[in-house]
């Protein structure tokens, strides 16, 4: 039988991509017994009931899955945050980032707007913060072309989804990569100070350099209501990269005793900020799993 993959979903509807062209697919209920649900991503097998539509009848293995955006066989995460409008919440940011550690994903951090950053001392601090992590970023600006030509080198031979909340620039970013596209973009509401949503749905798209890059709704909030507390620190690599040296096994990174991720942090080898944000995250995951 035929094969694919889903390159988008709208109600119910599964797009499959092939050589020949996209075959607009149902699930077979088989689906709903086994609670499968298809995500963008996935490489299938559909039946073709007629030209140019069919059922999708099985799922090839997963690499992986992500819940928010709903996506499968990402091979890179672009995670984009904006200097200004909205602000930069590196709070934010690091709970993308740990969503794209857990899943074993290439990590790529991008910065938008930055024609809108009057101080570059500001980004410099966050290039501190992030310096003992080894992510790549890049800033960039839709408007100039800023960071465009090595956004699209980043984006080559992998398929990348672009994460981050409403109104930071992840469609311009994608007008940039690709002109034709033309996708909807939003202002930021000055009374929320976030953005408003202009992408509908995921959707998968070619690259004419090669690669593909997936354009998804924005969102704000991330729980970490499937991860374990000892999963934590393995999402951040300054911390994973240090926690072999500790006395203990399992050590959380809180109050024991001979703990090298904490002299870590007194030397300065780990910044305040990120760790910060673990023990935030860990109180959450803690928190979680009294209920």
């Amino acid at each position: 039988m035929p094969e694919g993959q889903i390159v988008r979903a709208v109600s119910g509807f599964y797009y499959v991509r092939t050589p020949q062209g996209d075959v607009q697919c149902r699930a077979r209920g088989l689906f709903k017994k086994k609670k499968w649900s298809p995500l963008v991503g996935d490489w299938v097998t559909y039946e073709e009931t007629e030209p140019g539509e069919g059922w999708v009848t099985d799922l090839h293995p997963r690499k992986n899955a992500l819940i928010r955006p709903p996506m499968a066989n990402v091979d890179q995460a672009v995670v984009v945050a904006s200097f200004r409008e909205p602000r930069i919440q590196l709070e934010l940011l690091d709970r993308f980032l740990v969503h794209a550690e857990r899943e074993g994903m290439e990590i790529l951090i991008c910065l938008t707007k930055q024609d809108l950053l009057e101080d570059p001392a500001e980004a410099d601090a966050i290039y501190q913060v992030y310096s003992g992590t080894d992510y790549p970023i890049l800033t960039t600006s839709a408007p100039t072309g800023e960071g465009i030509k090595a956004l699209k080198e980043a984006l080559k031979d992998r398929l990348s989804v672009f994460a981050g909340p409403s109104g930071v620039g992840k469609s311009s970013l994608l007008n940039g990569i690709l002109p034709t596209l033309e996708l909807k973009t939003g202002e930021v509401s000055r009374k929320l100070g976030r953005g408003r949503h202009t992408t509908r749905h995921v959707e998968i798209l070619d690259l004419p350099e090669g690669g593909q890059v997936a354009d998804t709704p924005g969102f704000s909030q991330l729980s970490f209501g499937v991860m374990e507390e000892t999963e934590l620190g393995n999402c951040f690599p300054e911390i994973a990269s240090l926690a072999p040296e500790c006395k203990f096994r399992g050590c959380l990174h809180q109050r024991e005793p001979h703990c090298r991720v904490r002299t870590a942090l007194k030397q300065g080898e780990i910044h305040q900020t990120r760790y910060r944000h673990y023990l935030q995250f860990l109180e959450e995951i803690k928190e979680q799993r009294r209920y």
